[in-house]
């Protein structure tokens, strides 16, 4: 008969996962590769690449471990580990440039709408959207970055974050427009 442990020592998992123990390592995949692929989606629309950019992220966490300080804060860690493995990631990829629009009137409609919008509507409109729009969009409106640290992660200015975030609100809101359109005629 195997006993299994229902309530586990975070510590002592972080200990035996430095010291390569396997199972200790597993657990950790186990317990934050769910949120963690979630995190990657965000960031490039095939679940292939995501996948990859988690295994990557994994790597350098486990790599890393041991210089984690606050084991309390062991997610957000790895949560940040994984957006910067996503940046290097679409840097590398795609290429990715994000240029200042700054000169554009990017001010908010105002609409009035009511939407049946799910997650996946949501994600795939997200997924529409130039990449430096979502990029800029994925850091500030989910991860919760400011705009100066957005413009010291992607190189570019604060004022370049603010544009390109502006720009991404605008056409998703475009984007709900057009499917509240289609809900309501189709």
């Amino acid at each position: 008969m195997k006993i299994v442990r229902l309530h586990t020592n975070l510590d002592e998992v972080i200990n035996k996962a430095i010291d390569q123990d396997r199972s200790a390592q597993k657990y950790l995949y186990e317990k934050y590769s769910p949120k963690l692929l979630s995190l990657c989606r965000q960031y490039v629309s095939s679940i292939e690449e995501a996948e990859d950019i988690l295994i990557a992220s994994f790597m350098k966490i486990l790599k890393n471990l041991g210089n984690l300080e606050n084991r309390n804060q062991i997610e957000a860690w790895m949560k940040r580990i994984t957006v910067n493995e996503s940046i290097s990631y679409l840097r590398s990829k795609k290429n990715m440039k994000i240029e200042s629009i700054e000169d554009k009137d990017w001010s908010e409609p105002d609409y009035q709408m009511e939407s049946q919008l799910i997650v996946s509507d949501i994600q795939n409109m997200i997924d529409k959207l130039p990449e430096g729009c979502k990029v800029v969009f994925n850091l500030y409106a989910i991860e919760g970055y400011k705009h100066n640290e957005i413009g010291q992660l992607l190189s570019i200015s604060e004022g370049t974050s603010k544009s390109q975030l502006a720009y991404a609100r605008k056409l998703l809101q475009e984007m709900i427009v057009q499917q509240n359109k289609l809900e309501i005629h189709g």
